[in-house]
């Protein structure tokens, strides 16, 4: 072979390979046509029940529904901040270009969502409203949430809400739903019953609101109090499990989440009532802005109120409407919109009292 045909055959390989090596980076190194068909869902604990049984589940379908050839990569952060972080980045290290985000501490993860946007990656704030540029938030007006179980509370008290000595268990400190929960439940109680004479955070964990309980028991005694609010059913859970240990019973006690357990108590009579927040739709709408940000898509349709945060204003929103649930309506609401089957209610234990109430 001359010099020249040498020559000639070692450009056309160092071509090829070249050509091959490009090849092989848009494949596996990050390109929009392979890492922009996954959405990351990242999910702040598993102790409230709805995030691993509804929540997951219900987005994983609609956005399998709305782009069949995409996925959803999936991380619950065990109330862990730290643990959520490291999620949150590796999302972005994969090529994740969208984000779902229910944050464990909503001012943690301002400088994460910034550096998102900072490399173009969106984040929708689902159910808590994280704070930084957030692309989207999509939740329930939760602060109304707290204002239904505040006079769902007094409701429940009846004539004795007006002298009513109310304990309240509030939810986790970081969590800005906590906040909005307790400001708005507060706005109704303060002018409606006699005076709340304790009030701590439960932290969303059922045994430490029990444990909470269990010191206003002993500082104000078993008469001293007539009602206690409790930011979520998996709390009154607990709540009502040390009201019991201690002999008390037949006070209202209160939730929100229409945990499946909480249902059955509120049929038994040990639990007062709950708030319904439809978890499909809020899934559901949380996954059509998802795929349409993926898709470079207006959100407009989707998002059509406006949310601020401590650090930005204006965020494009959907905030759906909660309902009381007591053993009244059980049927009209959640088994009337297949949040639970009658059989998944009403077991055994709760034939009867399912019966009482006209569910079968």
């Amino acid at each position: 072979m001359n010099t020249f045909a040498r020559r000639a055959a070692v450009a056309l390989t160092a071509t090829a390979m070249a050509a091959s090596l490009a090849a092989c980076g848009e494949a596996g190194g990050g390109s929009s046509s392979s890492d922009n068909k996954t959405i990351g869902l990242l999910l702040p604990e598993s102790k409230t029940t709805r995030y691993e049984s509804f929540d997951y589940p219900l987005i994983k379908a609609k956005v399998t529904e709305l782009c069949s050839d995409c996925k959803i990569d999936y991380k619950n952060a065990s109330e862990n901040v730290s643990t959520q972080k490291q999620q949150f980045d590796d999302l972005i290290a994969a090529g994740v270009k969208v984000i779902i985000l229910d944050t464990v501490d909503s001012p943690s993860a301002k400088a994460w969502v910034q550096e998102a946007a900072d490399q173009d990656v969106k984040v929708v704030a689902y159910d808590r409203l994280a704070e930084g540029p957030v692309s989207a938030y999509v939740s329930f007006d939760n602060e109304k949430v707290g204002e239904l179980q505040g006079q769902a509370l007094v409701d429940a008290l009846g004539a004795k809400a007006a002298t009513a000595n109310v304990v309240m268990i509030n939810g986790k400190e970081s969590d800005p739903n906590a906040a909005l929960f307790k400001a708005g439940a507060h706005s109704v109680l303060d002018t409606k019953v006699g005076k709340i004479v304790y009030e701590q955070s439960g932290e969303w964990d059922p045994a430490i609101a029990g444990q909470k309980v269990g010191a206003a028991i002993t500082s104000l005694g078993k008469d001293g109090f007539d009602a206690v609010y409790s930011a979520n059913d998996g709390m009154a859970g607990g709540i009502i499990a040390a009201l019991e240990s201690a002999g008390i019973k037949n006070i209202p006690v209160g939730g929100q989440d229409s945990e499946l357990a909480a249902l059955q108590r509120i049929l038994a009579g040990t639990q007062s009532f709950t708030i319904y927040k439809p978890y499909k739709p809020e899934a559901e709408k949380t996954a059509e802005i998802a795929v349409n940000l993926l898709n470079g898509k207006s959100i407009d349709s989707l998002a059509d109120s406006k949310s601020d945060s401590p650090s930005n204003k204006g965020i494009p929103s959907s905030l759906l409407q909660p309902t009381v649930v007591t053993k009244a309506n059980i049927k009209d609401t959640v088994i009337a919109d297949n949040l639970y089957k009658v059989s998944d209610i009403c077991t055994p234990d709760y034939a009867a009292a399912c019966k009482a109430a006209g569910i079968e």
